[in-house]
């Protein structure tokens, strides 16, 4: 299971469009992985239909929620720094209800709510139906909990609504769950066991998002590559399923082409990759068709084959390695992105140096790198000690980042003079007169906004660039307008 921490949108509220008939307001904060904003949708959904319109001014809430992560320890200090602010308004306004959701909500459940007495409700990432029953029992003066994980619910029947930030770019979610037991990793812990959503379902909210004016789809999951539907349950079982069943069953390089079909004018991105589960048909599909991005998102988490074996990856440097040959030859434009941990317990200089000439290997676009911090609940945090110093693990981490920055210079300069196309998703944040998107490569674009709009495909030949960001100038709009 791999989860991206984007830190700029750590602790965004969701803004909805109101309903005039709806009485109540919600305040929810988001922290974690894409995983959890799709979830904050889900549940701001389904709170709609039962009275509540959300706002961002948290003293005027009647819910506040927080969707939480558990993956790093400065994600849980910053959620009960968030918690103690709600509660010191909530002092105020004793009316007020507070609740936890997500991966976190499902690990410290007692500590919440019996120990700490610092919330009303606690909802695991499989409960949100049953939000309005748990906040009749909160109305009730009793304190609230469903974290039970579920086999089958995958929100496929819920029409999420959406953040109203650019009406763009969105999130589809298609499985739950990870099967992958990393040992650094709470994930199959706090969200169960694999499966995978209906296919049709999945077709019917792009196509819902489609008629709203979106441009751009990202196929969400713990892991995309092991998409497997057939009939509902968990991956686990398919084994057990009849030979109708198999002969009918949708994977995901199936699943891409049935979006890339159906939607020919509508950019698709897929967030994350396993390696151990991305298969060559997959890139075939990628390479096929123009409008899936060339962009993939392929965490390794260490060079090293022995502290692989200790993480649990089921997959060697040298499968790896041989994968990335394979991304080049079918897809020789794509882009690779990579998740990197340093400080692994019982990892040596050997083994750090191991990762560093991965890196140079690969020389990555970009990535998200972390030192190892000991995770409540995983395998490593019950069977290892955490045996690096401090200082080595940030050393370590700094010349990781170090080397990527450098990599990250040397692929953004491959563009230049490149024509690419960009969606543009917004204004730049340092320009009021350029516009900033993305190309396929998911590598940040900006030009001079001209007379281009918010939600156009504009090919931009480019000019310079820095090591995250490209610059350059319009030169018309592509042919997937």
């Amino acid at each position: 299971m791999e989860k991206i921490i984007e830190e700029s949108k750590q602790g965004e509220s969701l803004v909805l469009e109101n309903k005039p008939e709806n009485t109540k307001k919600l305040f929810i904060e988001s922290y974690g992985c894409a995983m959890n904003f799709s979830d904050s949708e889900i549940v701001a959904s389904i709170l709609s239909i039962n009275g509540y319109n959300t706002t961002q001014t948290l003293e005027d809430a009647d819910l506040v929620l927080v969707n939480t992560c558990s993956i790093r320890d400065k994600a849980e200090q910053t959620i009960r720094k968030r918690l103690e602010k709600y509660n010191a308004v909530k002092r105020i306004n004793p009316k007020m209800k507070v609740g936890v959701l997500g991966c976190m909500a499902e690990r410290l459940k007692s500590q919440f709510l019996e120990e700490e007495k610092i919330v009303d409700l606690v909802v695991g990432p499989d409960a949100y139906k049953d939000l309005p029953n748990l906040l009749a029992e909160v109305e009730e003066g009793r304190d609230a909990i469903n974290v039970i994980l579920s086999k089958e619910e995958t929100y496929g029947d819920i029409s999420p609504v959406r953040l109203m930030s650019n009406g763009i770019t969105a999130l589809v979610s298609i499985t739950r769950g990870c099967d992958n037991m990393c040992t650094f990793c709470v994930v199959p812990f706090t969200r169960g066991r694999e499966r995978s959503r209906e296919p049709q379902s999945i077709m019917k909210e792009i196509q819902d998002l489609w008629n709203k004016g979106f441009k751009e789809i990202t196929l969400l999951g713990q892991n995309v590559d092991s998409y497997l539907w057939y009939g509902g349950g968990l991956k686990k079982d398919f084994e057990n399923a009849s030979e109708m069943q198999k002969a009918t069953a949708v994977d995901f390089d199936q699943l891409l082409e049935m979006v890339a079909v159906g939607f020919p004018k509508m950019r698709i991105r897929f967030s994350t990759s396993n390696p151990q589960d991305m298969h060559e048909s997959v890139l075939h599909v990628i390479a096929k068709h123009p409008n899936i991005c060339k962009h993939i998102h392929l965490p390794v988490q260490s060079g090293s084959n022995r502290i692989l074996k200790e993480m649990n990856r089921l997959h060697t440097r040298e499968e790896y390695m041989a994968l990335i040959d394979k991304i080049r030859t079918i897809i020789p434009n794509a882009s690779i992105s990579q998740d990197m941990i340093a400080g692994f317990p019982t990892e040596t200089e050997e083994d750090h140096q191991d990762t560093m000439s991965l890196m140079e290997y690969v020389k990555y676009n970009f990535g998200y790198m972390y030192s190892y911090s000991e995770r409540p609940g995983t395998l490593a945090r019950r069977k290892m000690e955490d045996d690096v110093p401090e200082e080595i693990k940030a050393r370590r981490l700094q010349e990781i980042v170090d080397l990527q920055q450098k990599h990250a210079w040397f692929r953004s300069e491959e563009f230049v003079g490149q024509v690419v196309e960009v969606l543009v998703e917004k204004v730049s944040k340092k320009s009021t007169e350029e516009f900033s998107g993305r190309n396929s490569q998911s590598i940040t674009v900006v030009f001079p906004k001209e007379n281009y709009k918010i939600g156009d495909f504009v090919n931009v030949k480019i000019t310079s660039c820095t090591s995250g960001t490209l610059k350059g100038e319009a030169v018309g709009l592509s042919e997937m307008n």
